[in-house]
Order: C-alpha cells, then sequence, then structure tokens
C-alpha cells in the first residue's frame, strides 16, 4: 500500500490462515489413534472395512457432485471424515458390503440431498449408522471381542492363545443392561479398549489423545462435551444413589459404547451444532440425558447415535434462541 492511499475491499476483514481442508485433514489426523486402536484390537480385517467405508464416501460425493455439474471437492478432506467415523460406529466383523451402503446413504441421503458441506441438517455418519441399523439389525449387533481377554461373562472365555481371530458376544452395556450375568468389566480394560464394541469407538484413551489435539488447535471447545459427558455421570451416579448404589456403573456408562466419540467428535460437528458456548452446552446437556433415557428405560443398550440426531434437529432453535448480545446493545 502506497502511502497516503488505503485498499477498500468487501468483507469479511479478518482473515485466518485455517482453512475448510486444513481443519478437515486436522480431524482426519485426530482420529487416526482411535483407527489404529481399532486395527490392533480387532485385527487387519477391519482395516478393510475403513478403507471400504471411506473409498465409497468419497467415490459417491465425487460421483454426485460431478452428476449435478458442481466442483469436486472431495479433496477438502470432508468425506474422510464421514467414512471414517462410519466405519468407527459399526461392528469390526460386519460383511464387507455394509460399510459401503452405509456411505453411500451418509453422503447421498444425509449431506449430498442437503445441498452438500454446510448445508446438511444431520450428522451424516450417524444417519448412515442408523439406517443400517434399521436395515441389517443383526449384522449391526453381532459384536466381536479382541484377543486376550481372560473373562467376558460367565459362560465365555478367552485367552492370547485361542485359534481364533475374534469370538462373538455381548457388549458391556448390553450385559449390564440384560442383568443376566454377574460380569463386572475391568475399567482398565474399558479405558484403553479391550472390550467388545463398535470398530473405533472401544479405545477411549486412543479417542482421547485425538480430542486433545482439536482442543489445542481450538477446533472445538470443551462445552459440548464436557456438558454431554458430565450429564451422563451426573443422572447414572442419581439413578444408582437411590438404586443399588453400585457407582462402578459411572464409568461403564462412561468408557463403554460410543459416549466419548460421540461427545469430542461428532457432537461437536461445526455444521450440526449451536454456534454459541451456552448453545452448546444446552446441546450437550440434551444429547446426555436423551443418552440416558434410552440407556436406562429404552429396548437400546446405547443411546448415542440417536440422541445426538436429535439434538441435531433441535440445534436452530438452540441457536434462534441463544444468541449473544449485539455490540452496542
Amino acid at each position: 500500500m502506497e502511502e497516503g492511499k488505503i485498499v477498500v475491499s468487501a468483507s469479511p476483514h479478518i482473515r485466518h490462515k485455517d482453512s475448510i481442508p486444513r481443519i478437515m485433514w486436522t480431524v482426519v489426523l485426530s482420529l487416526l489413534p482411535g483407527v489404529l486402536a481399532g486395527v490392533y484390537f480387532f485385527g487387519a480385517r477391519s482395516l478393510l472395512v475403513i478403507l471400504i467405508s471411506i473409498i465409497t464416501a468419497v467415490a459417491t460425493e465425487a460421483t454426485i457432485q460431478k452428476l449435478i455439474h458442481k466442483k469436486i471437492t472431495v479433496s477438502d478432506g470432508s468425506a474422510v471424515i464421514t467414512g471414517m467415523l462410519l466405519a468407527m460406529v459399526i461392528p469390526p466383523g460386519v460383511p464387507l458390503w455394509l460399510p459401503a451402503i452405509g456411505a453411500f446413504c451418509s453422503i447421498a441421503i444425509a449431506k449430498s440431498a442437503f445441498g452438500g458441506l454446510g448445508n446438511n441438517i444431520f450428522n451424516p455418519a450417524l444417519v448412515g449408522r442408523a439406517i443400517l441399523l434399521a436395515s441389517f439389525p443383526v449384522a449391526m449387533t453381532t459384536w466381536k471381542f479382541p484377543l486376550g481377554i481372560e473373562k467376558i461373562n460367565s459362560t465365555v472365555t478367552a485367552s492370547a492363545t485361542t485359534a481364533v481371530d475374534s469370538i462373538t458376544a455381548a457388549t458391556t452395556l448390553a450385559l449390564e443392561k440384560s442383568k443376566l450375568t454377574e460380569y463386572v468389566p475391568s475399567i482398565w480394560n474399558l479405558f484403553i479398549g479391550r472390550e467388545g464394541g463398535s470398530l473405533g469407538e472401544t479405545s477411549v484413551l486412543a479417542l482421547l489423545i485425538g480430542a486433545a489435539v482439536l482442543l489445542i488447535r481450538g477446533y472445538i471447545t470443551w462445552h459440548i462435551p464436557v456438558s454431554f459427558i458430565g450429564t451422563v455421570a451426573v443422572i447414572i451416579g442419581v439413578v444408582q444413589l437411590f438404586g443399588d448404589r453400585n457407582f462402578i456403573l459411572i464409568p461403564i456408562h462412561l468408557f463403554s459404547g460410543g459416549l466419548v466419540l460421540g461427545a469430542f467428535f461428532m457432537a461437536t460437528d461445526m455444521v450440526t451444532s449451536p454456534l454459541t458456548k451456552k448453545g452448546g452446552i444446552i446441546f450437550g446437556i440434551g444429547a446426555g440425558t436423551i443418552t440416558c433415557i434410552i440407556r436406562l428405560l429404552g429396548g437400546y443398550p446405547e443411546g448415542v447415535c440417536y440422541a445426538i440426531l436429535l439434538m441435531n434437529a433441535f440445534t436452530p432453535l438452540i441457536d434462534r434462541y441463544v444468541k449473544p448480545k449485539r455490540f452496542g446493545v
């Protein structure tokens, strides 16, 4: 700029080095610890599930954009995230065609049908999971356990020398809900991922490592995850206070199922979550409450998926009534 002259341009005037591709690929990197933990605990075949889901999501988005004559933007990484997240919330032993169907539905129905990135109302990966669960309930509720688990329940045992890839049994949440066994899981095993469940949601340790990256980078804030997980802890604690006072159920509910993955990586989706910090807390409390209602009173042992989808529907209403004051007002 020459002395005495100014440059006048259209808003926005505040620029930042972060871009959509930069943010999306950072999220992909933050998901890698959870993905690698799933592959480690459930075997190399689970890597095929992840790759098929990602490839299908990317191919579906590129094909739809080509058909409607829009610029192909799969290089931004958003379709990769959808494919990864979908693979992480389905059982590791599903038929290999199932993640392909789920990824196609996630992109075609939950994302592209609404206008693409930034316009979708619901989290695409969770919509894909919900469709798969409704369409293929047996495959989506047949769980594999990693080797090395000494005791799964009162009738099924396994050891590191077992000559099988994995064994099938109910998840920790399902066993707790059914009350059919006296099985008490190791909290450490739940934390590191040596229990049955979906491919990428079992290792809380790996997920927290990835979540720390997003928090440090400022791509997410603590408001939704803490209020979400905290609400689940409080409700389970209150229920146990007036029940059998078996407070070990609190860490079981926190470390089992998709709570940590959902709270840090799905409920915080920039497109489908509230814009304000106060709105984020309301969103998290609502999601935590719905999760507990489904887990404690519903017929399904897990409720994170439906809780987040239901709160996605309330996001516009939350944003409407929870607004910061305008400057000068």
